[in-house]
């Protein structure tokens, strides 16, 4: 790379809506051989429908710089706040499929 292209920053707006984030505490992900589709749902107790709040298509390429970069981000998280219990880990009685389907993400 030469030092023009090193000097270059890229610029990212992020309005005021978008910056509030939607909840999600289900994905699904799903692929085929062009793209990789990223549905995250919200799902909430006693109500048996989840809805789609926001659905991602990515490139197979993407997809994986992006499971890379989660995979560096979680270990810098558990290197400064201990390790992050899998939902199998969480004590009996605590329901965590809200009456729902069980995702795998």
């Amino acid at each position: 790379m030469s030092e023009q292209e090193n000097n270059q920053q890229l610029s990212i707006e992020l309005t005021e809506d978008i910056a509030e984030g939607i909840y999600s505490n289900l994905a699904i992900i799903t692929h085929s051989h062009a793209e990789f589709i990223i549905d995250f749902i919200k799902i909430m107790p006693g109500i048996p429908k989840g809805k789609v709040k926001s659905r991602i298509i990515l490139t197979p390429q993407h997809a994986k710089k992006l499971m890379q970069a989660l995979q560096e981000n979680v270990a810098r998280f558990e290197s400064q706040n201990g390790t992050i219990k899998d939902i199998d880990d969480v004590p009996p009685g605590i329901p965590m499929n809200f009456g729902g389907p069980i995702g795998m993400a």
